[in-house]
């Protein structure tokens, strides 16, 4: 009886790593089976007690869905993006909650929000219908992280009854991680491309950016012909474009009338017909014949305005450039390049991005 006895508990403490189906242990299997044996070998009453004192410890035991509401829910939104991939897993009634687009939507502000608008998210859900007209997988990949295996894992393709289980492929967690894990190229713009280039020197472009979690930076793809990709990419040099117009298309300048000497510009720039628009920092500066006292200064009132970029050194071809305030256009050639749309930056984090950005020497 006694080696009966020992040989059975070694193995059920042994059997507590082991997971059963549906998350169970193989105690709870095994253990009804060694209460009737103890029985037929004359251990009945002995039997009864322990089962009553289980019954009472079982009593005193708190899950975490028997918390209230708004108890669970305060826990759960103090939980990290890894955090809430995890809690997904236990049970179905977790993951239910812990992929709601309510606790995933602080996650996509507080990382994502700076660098990331609505033409990018747009861009998303255009992707996930082609690929559902296609039948491609909305959301797989075989590159591997943390986050990617905990989802996978919990979002398996197909459950074990051999049926797709419902993953949420347009939920915010879905949108948070396909950004997470790189699997999504997103339009942003970036500073001084080409690692701070000289000829790129205080200007943005437009590119398609990938998250490289293991270094914490991006990965750029500019349209432009020529070098194409950017490695290395650090957060302070991406932004979400300021307007909506695509990089080969004139932007339609309506400050021009408002601007004035000290204001602080952007404006198109592109090398040739065929390259796309880059923004470049410049600032509004007074005209030849102006003295620059401003209490007889009529700048604001004439129909040129001059456009200075102080990047470039004094007598360069680049260092200023004339607009047209009442009929402006594309202007420029094959030999300085082409201007195209001005806006006007009246955000003060704006001005003091750019003038970070100033070149050291």
């Amino acid at each position: 009886m006694l080696i009966f006895l020992v040989s059975f508990l070694s193995f059920i403490l042994l059997s507590k790593s082991f997971p059963f189906k549906n998350g169970a242990k193989m105690e709870l299997y095994f253990v009804p089976w060694f209460f009737d044996r103890l029985k037929k070998m004359g251990f009945g009453s002995k039997v009864e007690n322990v089962k009553e004192e289980e019954k009472e410890e079982e009593k005193g035991k708190v899950s975490l869905l028997d918390l209230p509401e708004l108890t669970l829910e305060c826990i759960l939104d103090r939980l990290s993006p890894a955090e809430l991939c995890a809690m997904a897993g236990v049970c179905s009634s977790l993951r239910e909650r812990c992929c709601s687009d309510h606790l995933w939507e602080k996650h996509m502000k507080q990382k994502w929000g700076r660098v990331i608008g609505d033409g990018a998210y747009r861009e998303w859900k255009g992707n996930l219908v082609f690929r559902r007209k296609s039948s491609e997988p909305c959301f797989r990949s075989k590159k591997k992280g943390f986050l990617r295996i905990l989802f996978n894992t919990i979002f398996p393709e197909k459950g074990g009854d051999g049926r797709r289980t419902s993953t949420p492929v347009d939920s915010v967690m879905a949108w948070y991680l396909s950004l997470e894990t790189g699997e999504f190229w997103f339009p942003a713009q970036v500073y001084n491309r080409e690692n701070g280039h000289a000829g790129f020197m205080l200007s943005c472009y437009d590119a398609k950016l990938k998250y490289n979690f293991r270094t914490d930076n991006f990965q750029a793809r500019y349209s432009a012909q020529g070098r194409a990709i950017e490695e290395n990419i650090s957060w302070d040099r991406v932004r979400v474009a300021p307007v909506d117009t695509p990089s080969h298309d004139l932007h339609t300048s309506d400050c021009l009338p408002d601007l004035k000497p000290g204001d602080h510009v952007e404006i198109q720039w592109r090398r040739s017909k065929e390259f796309p628009y880059g923004w470049w920092y410049g600032v509004v500066c007074h005209l030849e014949s102006c003295d620059g006292n401003e209490n007889h200064c009529h700048c604001q009132l004439r129909e040129t305005m001059m456009l200075e970029f102080r990047q470039y050194p004094a007598g360069s071809r680049w260092r200023n450039t004339a607009i047209n305030r009442k009929d402006h256009r594309e202007v420029g050639n094959e030999a300085d390049g082409f201007y195209g749309g001005i806006r006007k930056l009246d955000k003060e984090e704006e001005i003091s991005m750019w003038k970070r950005l100033w070149p050291s020497q």
